[in-house]
């Protein structure tokens, strides 16, 4: 398994991680298999979207922030963070990837994205090829 760091600069942020994954796959020496990217975050996420058009991320954080507002009467978690816990169950923690060829396959728009939703901070993505 292989380790990557995320530093974020924002509350709320994408952070286009693919070459780091890529780097990490590569360093396992695996050319083929299924390749998971994990976020052990409770106020983190792992997606995959367009990587062309930086508007469809912002679109994207626009949307979660209006449908999981930082604020609710009802929110109880002592943190002050519930908003954060609700977009990273949301969003999930890990998706999976076929290797082939030591390349990830990926559409021709694709990205994988860290999401922070509880930032700024450092936070850690596991990367496992089996």
């Amino acid at each position: 398994m292989e380790c990557i760091t995320v530093h974020t600069r924002e509350r709320n942020q994408m952070i286009d991680i693919t070459r780091e994954v890529q780097e990490a796959v590569a360093a396992t020496g695996r050319t083929d298999g299924l390749v998971t990217v994990f976020c052990p975050h409770t106020t983190a996420a792992i997606t995959v979207n367009e990587n062309t058009d930086p508007s469809v991320c912002r679109d994207i954080l626009h949307k979660l922030a209006t449908l999981i507002p930082r604020r609710e009467t009802f929110y109880r978690h002592g943190e002050g963070n519930s908003d954060s816990h609700l977009k990273s169950s949301l969003m999930g923690v890990s998706k999976q990837f076929v290797l082939d060829a030591s390349t990830l396959q990926l559409g021709t728009w694709q990205a994988i994205y860290f999401c922070e939703f509880d930032g700024p901070r450092a936070r850690t993505v596991w990367v496992s090829v089996s």
